[in-house]
């Protein structure tokens, strides 16, 4: 819609004119006439249509009147609501073998993205795993260390580039700057931003472990951060008991404080009574064994230390966290791997280093935590040791043009898929090398419409769109300026315990407004159950909460039919953060916003 304003009762016949470039395309009229009887204002509506393609696009309005012209300049971002897919394709090379493989971009253009990993271990999925821990869209305390943690010492796996090291480095400014937003008045740190009267046990453990990790490495933390932070610290440790930590497990509780004493240990201000207490359980959990092994360590008692955890297994017997410490047994053994590694144990490391890259290298979901801490602790073992007695040697070609060659240490190396030049093409590698190398071509983008599939695994999931007298209507196709509810059940179907940190996940066509509800007088009459924690943005809404076994809870947005037009409404998703056996999705469909008493 454009709104021409007559200022002039002599204006009489008005043509408008639009010019675009290639992200839309106009459907029909280029230009249309309208007539003013008196001064005022019109509306005119032109049809446009997005091309398959992400980017600004820019619109020119002319208006013109006898001699009297204007002109208005329009950018309005084209992006995409959908969430990025991608393929991914592995293979062993032997030495003097070579493979090649045919790619194609995948998704719109200007979404594509396009590596091949090669390496001297299973491969990691690093570009796979840290785009997930990146791009991942909630941003509770766990996950905003988790995106940023591994960064710290990926230069200890790859060769970097300069833009790299600069994307890297305001990564991590970034979530030093987000959870300064996170610390209360303790000095603990909250799981949501805002929480001021509860610190996460665990969340201030991580995170704080994060923020000492990056100042170790020259970066500069909010003034007062560390201060306070060790203040609720020691507190929590002197005070500690084995059901400390709320209702977590016994062992959990366990992990949390030796977790804790490492920490204090870190930023070199041991609580040596806590840690002597907790050395005298006898039934001190194996993973705390090993990370109060480490706190010992860390303070110069490695005596201690090493006794701890003589002849100790390193076997976790599996179990999953869906809150807590938010664990499982692949976390815990790469937490023990960092304390091989700091120990200098490289013998033992380098059997927990083959596991761990034999898990991140499988196909299997990892959350978060467990992803971020295993990247975490490879990358840590290889700058510690500096050796995996391994050297990558290769060569390759993209699309036959120039043969490049790799000699060196690094045990990973990425070549990047250049899709300016071309979308689809060839790469061939050959192993020059003495030992098996692997490699893993991984594919991305974002499709112009999502997942059209419906889902329902241990959970269950209802969507209805109402009026605002509560009465049902179709979202397909609804009247410019209607007001309307999009209203969502999740069940609990009763079989599992009860559920922990779920995210619900819901976002909107652009021809729908968001309506604020903290500033709506009618909010009180449509929502219906509080979450936890609720993340508004301009598109979307997040939306965070727990669920007891067999409960249903009902949440309410209300919504705005606001442009003309045809657009896509994403697939609604509702997971277990922390287990994603535990989702259910509603597939998305096309909508229309029409002129009232249009169909």
């Amino acid at each position: 819609p454009i709104t021409v304003f007559a200022m002039d009762k002599k204006i009489k016949d008005v043509f408008v004119t639009v010019q675009t470039n290639d992200l839309l395309n106009i459907v029909n009229q280029e230009s249309k006439s309208i007539h003013f009887d008196r001064e005022g204002d019109q509306v005119v509506n032109f049809n446009l249509n997005v091309t398959d393609k992400l980017g600004i696009a820019k619109i020119k309005v002319l208006v013109k009147s006898g001699k009297q012209k204007a002109s208005y300049d329009i950018e309005l971002n084209v992006r995409a609501s959908n969430p990025r897919i991608t393929d991914v394709i592995n293979a062993v090379i032997e030495p003097g073998d070579p493979w090649k493989e045919n790619y194609a971009a995948l998704g719109m253009i200007g979404t594509n993205k396009g590596v091949v990993e090669v390496s001297s271990i299973p491969s990691l999925k690093l570009q796979e795993r840290l785009a997930y821990l990146v791009q991942y869209p909630h941003g509770c305390i766990e996950q905003t260390t988790s995106a940023a943690f591994p960064q710290l010492f990926l230069d200890n796996l790859l060769d970097l580039t300069n833009q790299e090291k600069k994307e890297i480095q305001e990564n991590i400014l970034t979530a030093i700057d987000k959870l300064k937003s996170f610390q209360i008045y303790s000095g603990g740190l909250s799981f949501w931003p805002g929480e001021q009267n509860t610190a996460s046990d665990w969340g201030t453990n991580y995170a704080g472990h994060f923020m000492l990790e990056a100042k170790a490495k020259g970066y500069s933390l909010p003034p007062g951060f560390i201060s306070n932070w060790i203040k609720f610290q020691k507190q929590r440790a002197n005070s500690w008991t084995s059901d400390r930590e709320g209702k977590s497990s016994y062992s959990s509780s366990q992990l949390i404080q030796a977790y804790r004493l490492y920490t204090l240990a870190l930023a070199k201000t041991p609580v040596l009574g806590a840690m002597n207490r907790m050395r005298s359980i006898k039934n001190l959990s194996l993973a705390a064994k090993w990370r109060l092994a480490a706190a010992y360590y860390l303070i110069g008692k490695k005596k201690i230390a090493e006794d701890m955890i003589v002849n100790q297994s390193t076997i976790i017997k599996p179990y999953k966290e869906l809150s807590f410490s938010y664990g499982n047994a692949t976390r815990d053994k790469a937490m023990i791997l960092e304390t091989l590694s700091l120990m200098g144990r490289k013998k033992d490391a380098k059997v927990i280093l083959d596991e761990l890259a034999k898990s991140m290298s499988s196909s299997r979901w990892y959350s978060t935590q467990t992803t971020a801490y295993s990247l975490l602790a490879i990358s840590k073992f290889i700058g510690t040791t500096g050796d995996l007695s391994q050297q990558l040697n290769f060569e390759y070609t993209i699309n036959d043009k120039k043969l490049e060659s790799f000699s060196g240490t690094s045990p990973l190396y990425q070549i990047d898929l250049n899709y300016k030049e071309s979308s689809n093409g060839e790469i061939k590698i050959k192993n020059t090398g003495t030992k098996t190398i692997f490699t893993k071509m991984q594919l991305e983008g974002i499709p112009l419409t999502g997942d059209k599939t419906n889902a329902n695994n241990d959970l269950r999931i209802n969507i209805h769109y109402l009026t605002i007298d509560e009465k049902e209507v179709d979202p397909s196709n609804l009247d410019q300026g209607t007001d309307f509810i999009a209203e969502v059940q999740i069940i609990h179907p009763g079989i599992r315990d009860d559920y922990k940190e779920m995210a619900l996940t819901q976002i909107f066509p652009s021809g729908w407004e968001i309506r604020n509800t903290r500033m709506d007088i009618v909010d009180s009459n449509n929502i219906i159950d509080q979450p936890t924690y609720q993340d508004n943005r301009d598109d979307r809404v997040l939306t965070y909460f727990d669920l007891k076994r067999g409960e249903k809870k009902t949440f309410r947005i209300l919504l705005n039919a606001a442009y003309l037009g045809k657009y896509y409404l994403p697939t609604v998703n509702c997971e277990a953060m922390y287990d994603n056996e535990i989702n259910a999705r509603k597939a998305g469909l096309w909508v229309k916003v029409v002129e009232p008493g249009v169909k």
